[in-house]
């Protein structure tokens, strides 16, 4: 084909980057709604607050397992196809939620969410990158990063308010609406393609892989909890350590696999999934524990706890101007270890917090931990990447996408371990004392920090600098 009729992508489909990135905002905000009407949804369900963390850690865990199989799925029937038909099932799936009776219920349809919204969130995303020349990809990326941004932010206050004024089955039911909105552009919006690409799938992988974590979530469920068989919990802990390893060393032996660890051998990458992993499960995990702080430990209502809560994504995006000149300022190892340090700081404060503090202060605390948590997950997702080379660079995204959602998912599952652990010792060691295990979970997580500091320190000096272009 000659030059002349070579044919370059259009520009900038900008009603199609809306459209995704409605898709985008409707996930996000589904993955943090929910925490406000936490204690609601335990109290309909006869269940302790803290044990409806199931639930949040479920939808997570399910897009974690899920985002490899969307990329396949997309190559074979079509981005258009997948990405439609994720935004219906995800709908469909969200309205039922808000129909659930008891939490096993309604932790099935939250995967079922979670599946959807692993295919919806990178199949759209691709769509509008195939959709777009590079020297429109700077506006296409602005298009779909702010969606991710915004929805943390209102989430809680909106929670909040709907589990006060209507119910928290609203929670659900607002994505009906959305979602049909969504559904009608995307039919009219999103391009045919003739692209297919036959691959094969990881299936055994993909199986150990979620056996493993929904295993391991099951464990985790039943370690904190006084009534349960501490063995079964042992030996369900042991039990997804062996698959989770196994899937593993299955995926280090198949040709195609689910994920490739060849990039865990670059010391900036590991830092970043590792260490940098326990600090994305540590400071995910905080906005759950303070829900549970301010409702049930100190008995405030839904409104007022998303409220505050909207204190931590404010201070996460007002830094964002700044975090760029902080980085080629002090660079990324002195960044990352101040931001672990202030983090565990801030969680160990919040276990001297009461009633009776300050709302002023407590809503400047929660903005500096906003603050730093932002500086530090921009530095973490900048330099992973800083020392892969090309022919890494998918697989290493791809291993990277699912360890971070991994992360995420089981920091809600630990934060709600180290509540019940600590609200069962409190009660023993000082039963009149309202709300103490609470408050003494936030030092239990503050503690895990520990790892990504000591990790971070051994990695070289000036790691991640020509990123950092210092």
């Amino acid at each position: 084909m000659s030059g002349a009729e070579t044919v370059e992508a259009p520009a900038l489909n900008r009603p199609l980057a809306i459209l995704v990135a409605g898709a985008f905002f409707m996930e996000n905000l589904d993955g943090t709604i929910i925490q406000t009407a936490v204690p609601a949804i335990g109290r309909d369900f006869g269940l302790a607050a803290v044990d409806v963390n199931a639930a949040i850690t479920a939808y997570l865990l399910a897009v974690a397992v899920s985002v490899p199989l969307g990329g396949w799925l997309a190559d074979r029937f079509g981005v258009r196809a997948v990405f439609v038909a994720a935004i219906a099932l995800f709908t469909l799936a969200s309205i039922a939620c808000g129909f659930s009776t008891d939490l096993t219920t309604l932790c099935v349809l939250r995967v079922v969410q979670g599946v959807a919204g692993a295919f919806m969130v990178p199949v759209g995303r691709l769509a509008v990158l195939r959709a777009t020349r590079p020297r429109d990809l700077i506006t296409a990326i602005a298009y779909l990063t702010w969606p991710g941004l915004l929805a943390p932010v209102i989430a809680p206050a909106v929670g909040g308010l709907l589990t006060d004024t209507v119910g928290w089955r609203w929670v659900f039911f607002i994505n009906g609406p959305i979602g049909v909105v969504l559904l009608v552009a995307g039919l009219r919006l999103v391009p045919r393609s003739d692209l297919r690409e036959r691959r094969g799938f990881d299936v055994v992988g993909f199986a150990l892989l979620g056996v493993g974590l929904v295993t391991l979530l099951l464990a985790l469920e039943r370690l904190g909890d006084p009534a349960a068989d501490g063995t079964q919990a042992a030996v369900l802990a042991g039990s997804a350590l062996l698959v989770l390893a196994g899937a593993v060393v299955w995926m280090r032996r198949v040709t195609h696999p689910l994920l490739s660890f060849g990039a865990l051998a670059i010391p900036t990458f590991r830092a970043s999934n590792l260490g940098g992993g326990v600090y994305r499960l540590v400071i995910s995990a905080l906005p759950f524990l303070y829900t549970l702080l301010f409702q049930v430990g100190f008995g405030w209502s839904a409104s007022l706890a998303g409220l505050l809560v909207v204190a931590v994504f404010v201070g996460n995006i007002g830094i964002k101007p700044f975090t760029t000149a902080i980085l080629r300022r002090f660079g990324f190892k002195p960044t990352i270890i101040g931001c672990s340090v202030a983090g565990a700081l801030l969680a160990v404060a919040f276990a001297f917090a009461t009633p009776q503090t300050p709302l002023p202060l407590l809503a400047v605390a929660l903005l500096v931990a906003g603050a730093f948590r932002s500086i530090g997950f921009t530095a973490y997702n900048s330099i992973q990447f800083a020392d892969v080379p090309a022919d890494l660079t998918s697989t290493a995204n791809t291993l990277a996408a699912t360890t971070q959602q991994v992360a995420v998912g089981l920091g809600i599952a630990l934060a709600a371990l180290a509540v019940r652990s600590m609200t069962t010792l409190a009660a023993q060691v000082a039963p009149a004392s309202s709300g103490l295990g609470y408050r003494w979970a936030f030092g239990v997580v503050a503690v895990a920090l520990v790892l990504p500091v000591v990790e971070t320190a051994l990695l070289p000096r000036h790691a991640g600098a020509a990123v950092a272009a210092r």
